[in-house]
């Protein structure tokens, strides 16, 4: 399974929605209003233990979670 079915499996497990047409340009953060706050917090705690990354504070910003090939690209830093 590529990082992005993971990802979007993550995404519709926290999102309750149908992620199969998510692609890296679908919009996150702002755009889906299931995607607020407790959202994020339940993404990074699932981003950590799928990926084995450790997210840092400094690094979080609406920037990163804009969307989903934003947060693909982070997760392919912190796992490099």
């Amino acid at each position: 399974m590529s990082k992005l079915e993971q990802l979007n499996t993550i995404l519709a497990e926290l999102l309750k929605l149908d992620t199969s047409e998510f692609d890296e340009s679908t919009e996150l953060l702002g755009a889906l209003p299931e995607f607020d706050s407790m959202a994020v917090v339940g993404l990074i705690t699932a981003m950590e233990e799928t990926f084995g990354i450790a997210v840092n504070d400094d690094d979080l910003d609406a920037e990163l979670f804009s969307t989903v090939g934003s947060v693909l690209a982070y997760i392919e830093r912190a796992s490099a």
